[in-house]
């Protein structure tokens, strides 16, 4: 093994044919945060053309996940001290480095062990080859702190089956290895006790040389995702046009799971769920990558720039964890007609792309 370039928060080094890159801030659950997101993408500028690195590997360090998301604690304290343009600088990295992965020339090879949430789901959900564990737990919880999917996840929200997109977008709710499999968010199950033995395998194996074919080794079907036995309720009630009328619909249907939906959702903060909803649906419409990312940027800095919730969601859960947010408005009932549209329209400075 050599040490190639690497910081003490992400671990990069070479392996056989195999460049790895490990999150290591296991203290956070591998958070991510601005000079992470910059070694990331330099190591993996500099692998492009290294013929030695024919596939990369992204996971975490620790036993709790691959990674639990941004480092949205440091995104508020940015806030309130008023360096938007700091955020504005996270996001544009953070998404870029999403971008490089999903288009990268060489064979992405991502485990999404344990917790994988938020940007872990930017590094991970957008990989060539995407490995979830019994240990697996996925989410885009933005949501619960009155905020919006961002990181790609609308655009593999907006593929999802149904109307998953909408429940997993609007719930923020967590799903197992197999849930992530037959939603689109992941592509094989692999046992965590045999990942070792699989990055051995992607770094010295010559034969079968495809990473895909290797992977195929060590995959084994899980037990089976409950997620198809709700299908009929979830997509009744999340094909509805508005939040307001999913809840009403929720409500009506008046079983356990969807009368428990619509307390979720009713709270939970609602422009946060409004434009939520109205980015899946966008990104459902797009031709690819980047232009859901533009869609989520603009959302983005709409909310760090012009609306209080973001600051206020992550004030009540992460730093006084009085979980007691205020939103504004505080119900569904208060919302303008269109209120996913000042979102929707806002142009941000600079560009993303």
């Amino acid at each position: 093994m050599t040490d190639s370039q690497a910081a003490s928060r992400v671990l990069a080094r070479t392996e056989g044919a195999l460049g790895r890159l490990t999150l290591n801030r296991p203290e956070a659950i591998n958070a991510l945060d601005a000079e992470m997101i910059g070694n990331l993408t330099e190591t993996l500028t500099a692998w492009r053309d290294d013929t030695d690195v024919q596939i990369v590997l992204i996971d975490g360090a620790g036993e709790r996940g691959m990674c639990a998301g941004g480092d949205v604690r440091a995104l508020h304290g940015q806030i309130v001290a008023g360096q938007a343009e700091r955020t504005a600088e996270f996001f544009r990295a953070e998404y870029a480095l999403n971008a490089m992965i999903a288009e990268y020339p060489k064979p992405v090879v991502a485990y999404a062990d344990g917790i994988t949430m938020g940007g872990g789901i930017g590094l991970a959900g957008h990989a060539a080859i995407r490995i979830v564990t019994e240990r697996s737990k996925l989410a885009m919880p933005e949501t619960r702190i009155g905020f919006t999917p961002d990181v790609g996840g609308t655009w593999l929200l907006g593929r999802a089956p149904g109307r998953f997109g909408e429940y997993f977008g609007l719930t923020g709710s967590t799903m197992n290895g197999a849930d992530a499999v037959y939603l689109g968010f992941a592509d094989h199950f692999v046992p965590s006790d045999r990942l070792e033995a699989l990055s051995e395998a992607l770094a010295f194996r010559a034969d079968p040389t495809g990473p895909s074919e290797i992977v195929l080794l060590f995959d084994e079907t899980p037990e089976p995702t409950q997620l198809p036995a709700s299908r009929e309720w979830i997509d009744e009630a999340f094909s509805a046009p508005t939040v307001t009328e999913i809840v009403a619909r929720l409500r009506r249907q008046g079983t356990t799971d969807a009368v428990a939906t619509a307390d979720l959702l009713e709270g939970l903060a609602p422009t946060g769920l409004t434009v939520t909803l109205d980015a899946v649906r966008e990104a459902r419409e797009m031709s690819g990558l980047r232009a859901a990312l533009e869609g989520e940027y603009r959302r983005v800095l709409w909310f760090v720039n012009q609306h209080p919730d973001l600051v206020e969601g992550i004030r009540a859960q992460l730093v006084d964890k009085d979980r007691n947010p205020k939103w504004d408005p505080s119900t569904l009932a208060e919302l303008a007609p269109d209120a996913g549209a000042p979102a929707r329209n806002y142009v941000p400075q600079p560009a993303l792309f």
